[in-house]
């Protein structure tokens, strides 16, 4: 039988978070067996059942076999626990795995009565738009306070940060009706004392279903799914260094939600996302500065394993034209490389200039994403 090249370790949002810190898998049971305990995916079910029956928080991190060999990491088959069948044998990965090998996080939920099916398999480190599909799904359950089921998926909730469309929305197929997902959006989003109703859909062709939603007066956001390889460096030219939420703040407060007042609150709060989603991934902020120090331009870079996503990338209005969003690419191509990631992702507008800009600095569309909702 041939050895699959994606292999699964069982984790928490706590434990993957904390593994990101140190970049590498290394549970406590490493110190007591001397190896990190990996699955199939048909096999994971089994120690799921075992040691997590009935936990609904769980993640899948699909462990490509290949990195960890080449990173001097020993992965020998063998046998279970007692009551395993006796012809199965486990990966078990003999030293801490380096988190640069986990090329997507999944999540992995119990049946209603508790017990685990077997999910399906995990992509391959070369299939970029899966990999960035599992991202874009696993993101806001990870940090989600409350999950939801509803018709064609589930909603996801979390306390910090109610207004946020991200972190407060459903999951949904495209094969959901409009109506059910004005439906439930109302019923769960509005339940919760939510302002807005906001769901992305998910399947091959969302489109159809977004569209009969902004009919009926909810906004519809569609965006391309973009990738750049990693491996040869940032490029010549100034980058951006590390910054705090506090200093990059202001240059992404005053170019976001331009339509309310300079001082609203809930324009001042947008950027308290990120360290909601910081208990997910690795979030790490970017600004460029002027010579006297002030930040000018800034992003925000999550480190996932093996996958980075670029994200708010901004230039203060008179700062424009000048290269700055150059600098906070290469900025954060140097991070993603130094964390041992092999693509760097983002989202963009499938109708605006910047997804233009990108595709001229080597990403290219590898999927699309749709999304839709409405204020109040």
């Amino acid at each position: 039988m041939t050895e699959p090249a994606v292999l699964l370790h069982l984790a928490t949002p706590g434990e993957w978070r904390a593994y990101l810190s140190h970049g590498a898998i290394a549970p406590v049971s490493l110190a007591d067996v001397g190896f990190v305990h990996l699955s199939t995916h048909e096999q994971v079910a089994l120690p799921a059942d075992r040691l997590f029956h009935d936990r609904r928080d769980l993640l899948l991190l699909a462990v490509d076999g290949a990195s960890v060999e080449a990173a001097g990491i020993a992965i020998r088959w063998e046998p279970g626990v007692p009551g395993d069948p006796a012809s199965m044998r486990f990966p078990h990965a003999y030293g801490p795995v380096p988190t640069s090998a986990v090329v997507a996080v999944q999540t992995f939920r119990p049946r209603r009565d508790g017990g685990f099916d077997a999910p399906p398999a995990p992509p391959a480190r070369a299939d970029h738009a899966a990999r960035l599909q599992a991202y874009a799904d696993s993101m806001p359950r990870r940090i989600a306070t409350t999950e939801v089921p509803v018709t064609g998926g589930v909603a996801v909730l979390q306390a910090d940060v109610p207004w946020s469309h991200a972190c407060n929305q459903l999951l949904v197929d495209d094969m959901t009706a409009a109506q059910d997902i004005r439906a439930e959006a109302d019923r769960v989003l509005g339940g919760a004392g939510r302002s807005h109703r906001c769901a992305t859909l998910r399947g091959p062709d969302p489109g159809p279903v977004a569209r009969e939603l902004g009919r009926s007066g909810w906004w519809v956001q569609h965006e391309v799914v973009m990738v750049r390889r990693l491996g040869s460096g940032p490029g010549p030219g100034p980058q951006a260094g590390p910054a705090t939420l506090a200093e990059v703040r202001r240059v992404w407060t005053d170019a976001w939600r331009t339509d309310l007042p300079v001082d609203d609150p809930q324009r001042l709060r947008l950027p308290d996302r990120y360290p909601v989603d910081d208990q997910g991934v690795d979030v790490r902020y970017l600004a460029v500065r002027d010579p006297e120090g002030t930040v000018v331009a800034a992003a925000a870079c999550a480190i996932d394993g093996a996958t980075a996503v670029l994200d708010a990338v901004e230039t203060a209005t008179d700062q424009r034209g000048k290269g700055y969003g150059d600098a906070l690419l290469r900025g954060a191509i140097a991070v993603a490389e130094a964390a041992g990631c092999d693509l760097l992702a983002l989202d963009a507008l499938a109708e605006d200039w910047p997804r233009h800009w990108y595709s001229r600095r080597g990403f290219t569309v590898v999927d699309e994403s749709w999304a839709a909702g409405r204020q109040g």
